[in-house]
């Protein structure tokens, strides 16, 4: 591979040119010729990936038009020391993870908790809670509160009594700023 030190006004472009592709690695510009791709038909999946970027970078725009959602992501961007819209586009495609659920305080009883522990890139934005009976009728459903703000740590109060001896099925279901979820379900007899 040959080196060529450009002049400083070539450093500066960036992407497509004519028939050559400049990309930037590091300090490094690396420029090629633009991939032919005539001929080639993309798979159903990489058609569907293309779909999913649109909407991410779509999502990224919404974001940039919106003062106080901008104003939290550049707050992110910096501390992370990321580029803006790079950090909007990858909340999109990272959904939230749910880390734990702990159940061991909940026992059918109004005011126990349920208390879980989630995380997302970038936020997660909330938190809901359902319980079932083991026939799937609801018994009560509610967001969970972080605590403390911004801790990572969500509490859900019951506020309904359940028999005891009843099976019953909590639902927790994480969702972050664009709209992507997490959920995870647990059986407990009471």
């Amino acid at each position: 591979m040959a080196k060529v030190k450009l002049n400083p006004v070539m450093e500066k472009f960036r992407g497509k040119i004519g028939d050559l592709v400049f990309k930037h690695y590091g300090d490094e510009v690396i420029v090629g010729r633009n991939p032919d791709r005539s001929g080639i038909e993309p798979t159903q999946a990489q058609l569907e990936h293309q779909e999913r970027f649109r909407q991410a970078v779509l999502y990224g725009r919404l974001v940039m038009a919106d003062p106080e959602k901008k104003a939290a992501y550049e707050q992110a961007a910096k501390a992370k020391q990321k580029p803006l819209f790079s950090l909007t586009v990858a909340d999109f495609f990272h959904a939230p993870v749910l880390d734990e659920v702990d159940l061991s305080e909940y026992g059918g009883g109004a005011g126990e908790t349920i208390i879980i522990r989630a995380h997302d890139d970038f936020k997660v934005a909330r938190l809901q809670v359902v319980v079932s009976d083991s026939n799937g009728q609801e018994i009560e459903r509610g967001e969970a509160v972080e605590t403390p703000p911004n801790g990572g740590q969500w509490t859900y109060t019951a506020s309904e009594s359940v028999a005891e001896g009843t099976l019953v099925r909590i639902t927790v279901t994480a969702s972050d700023q664009p709209g992507g979820t997490s959920q995870d379900t647990f059986e407990k007899t009471l």
